[in-house]
C-alpha cells in the first residue's frame, strides 16, 4: 500500500491568503514571488519549489491554528527550520503551505540544577551552548552549520556533529519535545523526569523529518564544559591506512571526544580559507580529540598517539594551545563554505558505512572521480562512519549535474553494500528517496508508512518525501534492469 496523498482538490489561493491573514499577525502571511523566493529549497539547491503560501506564526496557538486549516481544507504542509538541511526535506509543496518556525525563537528556561533547558524550535544551535555557559554547561551535538541551524531541524533530521561520536546525536540529547500534529493536537514527547508515561514515542519523532508532527518547543540536556580539550592531528601518506586507524583506535577502547577524517583534496581546498595549519603533504589526516580533566586529557592523548604510530601516521602534531585546537576544528567545519571558493556548486553526500570499511570506501571514491571525471574531496564523521563526499560539478552544465547525481547515487548505494546506510545525519527528504528502495525490502517500508499514517492519516505533513511508494520503487527497479533515467524525485513526488 502506497503512502497516502494529499488531496487533489483545487485550492483557491486568494481565499486560503485571506483566511490565513486573519489567523496570523500582520507580515506573518507570504504568498508574492519576490517573497517566497529565498523559501523555495533548503541546503540541496538541486530542488527548488514555490509554495503556494509560506507562514512564519509567532507562538505555538498559531501553528494550531495554521494546521487545523490546512486540515479542514485537505492543504498539504511542508514544515521549516532554518533551511539548512542538505536533502531537500524542507523542500516546499507547490500545492501547499510552507511553515516555518523561525519566529518562534526564544530560549524559554535554562536550569543550570537539573542541567538542561527548555527552547523553542527556532533557536540556534550554537545559541543554547551560549546561553548556558555562565553555568559552565553546553548543548554537546555541534553540526558543522551551528550558527546557523536550529533545534527544531536538529530534532527533524536527528542531527550530529564532530563531537557526536562520545556525546551522541540529537536522540540521545533531548529529553522532552512538544509538537503539533496535521488535526491541530498539541503532543508531549519524553519527560523532563528520568522517565515518561504512556509509549515512549520520543525517539520515533526525532528525525522523522517533519512527517508526523511539528515541533514547538524542545527541552535538551546540557553537559559540563570539559575542564581541557587538545586534539591531535595525524598524518597518514595513504588515505586507507588513514580509515583503517579510524577502526584500531575504536578496537583499542578509546572513545575521542571528536574522531574526523579529511583527505588531501580537501585540507588543500580548507586551508586557504581558514589557515587551519593542516599537513597539505599529507594524503589524508585525521582529527583526534581528548577532553576531561588535565590528567585524562594527557593519558588519552598519550594512548591515542601509540595508536596511531603503529596504524602508520607519518607525523603526529598536538595543539598546543585553545587557539590551535579551535582552529584545527574551524577547518573541518568550514569545509563546506571552502567548496564554494573552488568550484560553482557542491554535492553533499551523507552515507555511513562500518568503520572497518572507511579505507575501502575511499578508494572507491577515488575510483570513481576518474569514472566520472569530477573531483570529490571528503570529511568523514570517521568515529562513526558517517561519511560526507563533496561532488563538486557546476549546476549550469547539465552533463556535470548528471554525472554528479550519478556519483551520488553510486555512493549511497555501496554504502548499503558494505553494511551501512544511505543517511548518517542528513536525512532522506528527497535526495535519497530511490535509494531508500535500494536499502528496505517493500514490508519494511509498509511500516514506515504505518506509523506516518498513525499519526497523519491524510498524508498532508510534508508528503512525498522520506518513505518511497510503491511505484517509485518498482519504476526504479526497472531503471537498474533496463538502464535510462528515472525522472527527479522532485518531477515525481506528489
Amino acid at each position: 500500500m502506497d503512502q497516502p496523498s494529499p488531496s487533489t482538490v483545487s485550492i483557491d489561493r486568494a481565499a486560503l491568503v485571506a483566511r490565513l491573514q486573519s489567523l496570523l499577525p500582520p507580515g506573518s502571511v507570504l504568498h508574492t514571488e519576490e517573497e517566497q523566493r529565498p523559501y523555495e529549497c533548503d541546503g540541496l539547491t538541486l530542488y527548488r519549489e514555490l509554495p503556494l503560501v509560506t507562514v512564519l506564526p509567532t507562538d505555538e496557538r498559531q501553528v494550531v491554528e495554521v494546521l487545523r486549516l490546512c486540515r479542514e481544507l485537505g492543504v498539504p504542509v511542508v514544515p521549516r527550520g532554518a533551511g539548512t538541511g542538505l536533502s531537500g526535506g524542507a523542500t516546499p509543496h507547490p500545492a501547499g503551505v510552507l511553515l516555518s518556525t523561525a519566529k518562534l525563537s526564544r530560549i524559554l528556561q535554562v536550569d543550570p540544577q537539573a542541567r538542561m533547558a527548555r527552547v523553542q524550535p527556532g533557536v540556534r544551535n550554537l545559541a543554547i551552548s551560549e546561553a548556558a555557559a555562565p553555568h559552565g554547561l553546553y548543548y554537546a551535538p555541534d553540526p558543522s552549520s551551528q550558527i546557523a541551524c536550529s533545534i527544531g531541524g536538529n530534532v527533524a533530521e536527528n542531527s550530529g556533529g564532530v563531537h557526536c561520536l562520545k556525546y551522541g546525536l540529537t536522540v540521545h540529547n533531548v529529553l522532552r519535545v512538544r509538537a503539533v500534529t496535521m488535526d491541530g493536537e498539541v503532543i508531549e514527547f519524553g519527560s523532563e523526569a528520568l522517565d515518561s508515561p504512556g509509549l515512549d514515542l520520543l525517539a520515533v519523532l526525532i528525525g522523522s523529518e517533519g512527517m508526523l508532527a511539528v515541533t514547538t518547543e524542545v527541552t535538551v540536556r546540557l553537559i559540563p564544559r570539559p575542564q581541557v580539550a587538545r586534539c591531535i592531528m595525524a598524518s597518514f601518506d595513504d588515505v586507507g591506512r588513514a580509515g583503517d586507524a579510524v577502526a584500531r583506535l575504536i578496537a583499542a577502547g578509546i572513545i575521542p571526544a571528536g574522531l574526523e577524517m579529511m583527505d588531501r583534496p580537501a585540507t588543500r581546498m580548507v586551508e586557504p580559507f581558514v589557515n587551519a595549519g593542516y599537513d597539505l603533504e599529507a594524503e589524508s589526516i585525521l582529527l583526534c580529540e581528548a577532553d576531561g580533566t588535565a590528567e585524562e586529557v594527557e593519558e588519552e592523548i598519550g594512548r591515542m598517539s601509540a595508536v596511531l604510530r603503529e596504524a602508520g601516521a607519518t607525523a603526529l602534531r598536538v595543539s598546543g594551545s585553545e587557539q590551535e585546537r579551535l582552529r584545527f576544528w574551524a577547518g573541518r567545519k568550514n569545509a563546506f563554505p571552502a567548496a564554494g571558493r573552488v568550484s560553482p556548486d557542491y554535492y553533499c553526500m551523507d552515507g555511513t558505512i562500518p568503520r572497518k570499511r572507511l579505507g575501502e570506501m575511499l578508494r572507491a571514491i577515488q575510483d570513481m572521480e576518474k569514472r566520472y571525471d569530477m573531483r570529490c574531496p571528503n570529511v568523514f564523521h570517521a568515529g562513526d562512519g558517517n561519511l560526507h563526499p563533496l561532488i563538486l560539478f557546476d549546476a549550469n552544465d547539465p552533463d556535470s549535474l548528471a554525472r554528479a547525481e550519478a556519483f551520488g547515487v553510486e555512493i549511497l548505494e555501496l554504502s548499503v553494500r558494505l553494511g551501512g546506510t544511505v543517511t548518517g545525519e542528513h536525512g532522506v527528504g528527497l535526495e535519497k528517496i530511490n535509494q531508500m528502495c535500494v536499502q528496505f525490502p517493500a514490508a519494511e517500508r509498509e511500516r514506515f508508512l504505518e506509523v506516518k499514517r498513525s499519526f497523519d492519516p491524510a498524508g498532508l505533513l510534508n508528503p512525498g518525501k522520506c518513505i518511497p511508494t510503491l511505484h517509485r520503487c518498482a519504476e526504479y527497479g526497472r531503471q537498474h534492469v533496463h538502464g535510462g533515467a528515472l525522472p527527479h524525485p522532485h518531477l515525481e513526488r506528489f
